[in-house]
């Protein structure tokens, strides 16, 4: 995730990033605008003025389908937005979880073997859950107090760990069953939060919706020099560029915050969210 004062808005126009959208989509306004060029050059000098009333018309389906496509476009912005901020909201439910159960195990618990048991498997959770969203099958970063089954659900294996030793402090008598019940509570919101990542992560938006916004845009911008170019001349070329442009990069920004769990510059901040985790529990259990 990039980090940025937002206050600081001027440089940004004269800065482009790694993210930036005119990166990628420099080579394909290139392209248009050559094709913008050359509808434009025949359009001048080989329409003739009775067939150019015609052409002129067309201009007024962009004029409909203009509104069309931007409430599509905003409909498409604001629902990818939405599983950003709720992948946010839930990887903030994690940390929260994380420390309210060190907090409770180290009023709750006097054993420094099964404290340190839980120092190690609570950051585990939220490592193994990351990797388990980014598809990567790297446990490295997770501390070896587990003997995990690796092509399995490595989160819920942690999970089960966890709540079944905590199920072995209440048979040994190291915590009431008040202390259990509320153990079991904070344990069971792990659980919870894992599936609604996975539920974000599994559930893309429709794909004949996604398809349909793109062919949108794509006969939306080819079509544009067709009746704009006798009111602007070969000024259609900068034009078509910036209009695919502003259209264009709404969608790639949707495509790319709308599984917010991934590697890219727009993600959430998992790595530091779980190395956080790792940090407080291990202060609150020391």
């Amino acid at each position: 995730m990039i980090n940025y004062n937002p206050k600081d808005w001027f440089t940004f126009i004269f800065r482009f990033s790694r993210a930036d959208t005119f990166r990628k989509l420099l080579p394909l306004m290139l392209a248009v605008s050559v094709y913008s060029a050359a509808i434009a050059y025949v359009e001048i000098n080989f329409i003739s003025v009775n067939d150019s009333q015609n052409l002129r018309n067309v201009g007024m389906m962009h004029n409909v389908l203009g509104f069309v496509i931007s409430l599509l476009l905003v409909f498409r912005t604001n629902t990818a937005y939405d599983r950003w901020w709720e992948g946010r909201k839930i990887w903030g439910g994690l940390t929260n979880s994380s420390r309210n159960l060190a907090i409770k195990l180290e009023a709750f618990v006097t054993d420094e073997s099964d404290k340190q048991f839980f120092r190690k498997t609570i950051p585990n959770y939220a490592y193994a859950l990351r990797n388990l969203l980014r598809e990567n099958e790297d446990y490295h970063e997770l501390d070896p107090v587990l003997d995990l089954k690796p092509g399995k659900h490595i989160p819920n294996q942690i999970a089960a760990s966890m709540y079944q030793r905590v199920h072995d402090l209440f048979k040994k008598n190291k915590i009431t069953d008040a202390q259990l019940w509320i153990l079991n509570e904070e344990v069971k919101t792990f659980t919870e939060y894992c599936g609604a990542c996975e539920r974000i992560k599994n559930t893309p938006i429709p794909f004949t919706y996604s398809v349909f916004i793109k062919k949108f845009i794509f006969f939306y911008v080819m079509t544009l020099p067709f009746g704009w170019v006798f009111s602007l001349g070969y000024y259609i070329v900068p034009v078509v560029g910036l209009i695919l442009y502003a259209l264009a990069s709404l969608e790639l920004i949707a495509e790319e915050i709308e599984n917010p769990f991934g590697t890219d510059a727009n993600d959430l901040p998992i790595d530091q969210i779980c190395f956080n985790i790792r940090k407080h529990v291990s202060e609150l259990l020391a």
